[in-house]
């Protein structure tokens, strides 16, 4: 499959996506922008996905990247640390220690590699949480002592993950006489996580960069799922404001060229069947926590059925959708080519960046002009 298209912009230097995914900004970017990125991703199946759609991947823990040999080379920078300790399917971790996080960002920008510091400090709180989780299981299915403190070990180390943007970010602003300048820096988390962008913004107008971070709905931007998420926006030579909406709940109104606003895509809309007059809830990935093994939590299933008992439903009855109707609710193309089986699909895609949100937030960076093409049919009928 080719992603990428025939009128791809000239790029001055390497766009470097740390915790890059299965290419939720590298789709997003190469087919409405038409750039590229370098992703750096852990997974072996996101990355095996990245590769078969043709995306430049590295195999890496991003906290372990020697940025040095890149240094002077990158001109923008993309970030999506995981959200599971930030988000209501998590933990929530990472929301207990948000000031220790924030102090973080703080010395990394200032360049003093605290990170060790701070994953011991996140770490007891990590602990209190997984031991008052444990006590709450069956006591036939309680873990023992030492998988409780793995696992909150591996609560902070992953919690600690927002804190690598503000390495890569000292690292490439200290550039001296670089090759290609560092222009601009895009990151996206789940709300609960936007009080740590706030400090990033702080940092990089201290530098003299114009910043914009707030919540953005992936809805506002013809993605046929209803997904609000912590943005930040930045650029060291340009003003950045947030991306003006391509669609609104309720439609109408004018758009920037004096057309007609559309309503928000529809489930239905996206993939061929489902709700017909909203956008879908929210695509998580899956698993016992989130309520299943597919991408719609409990509450989110009540919504696809009261929709159904309404009368506002097209096409088969089943609210299970599959990882290629995933990826078609974060607006991937149909043919993505997930890797890893049915459930790390449904891991990949709804841990993604919503492509067309992707590329609304890198055009707002960046000023390219999104160029969306006609919609591809629906997968189902």
């Amino acid at each position: 499959m080719a992603f990428a298209t025939a009128w791809a912009p000239q790029q001055k230097g390497i766009v470097l996506d740390g915790c890059a995914g299965p290419g939720g900004w590298s789709d997003g970017i190469s087919r409405f922008l038409g750039i590229r990125d370098l992703g750096l991703e852990w997974d072996t199946a996101a990355c095996g996905t990245r590769r078969a759609a043709g995306h430049s991947t590295v195999q890496v823990d991003v906290s372990q990247f020697v940025l040095r040999p890149l240094v002077g080379m990158v001109w923008g920078l993309l970030m999506s640390p995981p959200c599971t300790l930030f988000s209501d399917a998590g933990t929530r971790v990472g929301r207990l220690v948000l000031g220790v996080l924030a102090e973080g960002v703080r010395r990394l920008m200032a360049g003093e590699d605290c990170r060790a510091e701070i994953r011991g400090r996140v770490y007891p709180v990590a602990l209190a949480e997984q031991e008052a989780r444990n006590a709450k299981r069956p006591e036939d299915k309680r873990w023992t002592p030492e998988r409780v403190e793995a696992a909150a070990r591996e609560d902070a180390f992953v919690a600690c993950l927002i804190l690598e943007p503000a390495r890569y970010l000292h690292a490439l602003l200290s550039a001296s006489d670089p090759a290609v300048p560092f222009e601009w820096a895009a990151f996206e988390q789940v709300p609960a996580a936007l009080p740590v962008w706030e400090v990033y913004a702080q940092e990089l107008r201290a530098r003299g960069w114009s910043v914009w971070a707030g919540v953005l709905n992936a809805a506002d931007y013809g993605v046929g799922q209803s997904r609000r998420r912590a943005v930040l926006i930045a650029s060291g030579v340009r003003q950045v404001f947030p991306p003006e909406p391509t669609h609104t709940e309720h439609g109408g109104g004018e758009d920037l060229f004096g057309g007609n606003t559309p309503r928000w895509r529809s489930m239905a809309e996206a993939i061929g069947r489902g709700v017909t007059d909203r956008p879908a809830p929210t695509v998580t990935s899956g698993g016992a926590k989130t309520g299943g093994a597919e991408p719609f939590p409990t509450n989110a299933r009540k919504i696809l059925t009261d929709a159904q008992a309404r009368g506002a439903w097209a096409g088969p009855p089943s609210t299970r959708i599959s990882v290629a109707e995933a990826g078609l609710l974060q607006s991937f193309p149909a043919d993505y080519p997930w890797q890893g089986g049915k459930n790390k699909g449904h891991e990949q895609a709804g841990n993604a960046v919503p492509p067309l949100l992707a590329a609304h937030v890198v055009s707002a960076a960046t000023k390219i002009p999104v160029r969306v093409p006609d919609r591809a049919p629906a997968i189902a009928a």
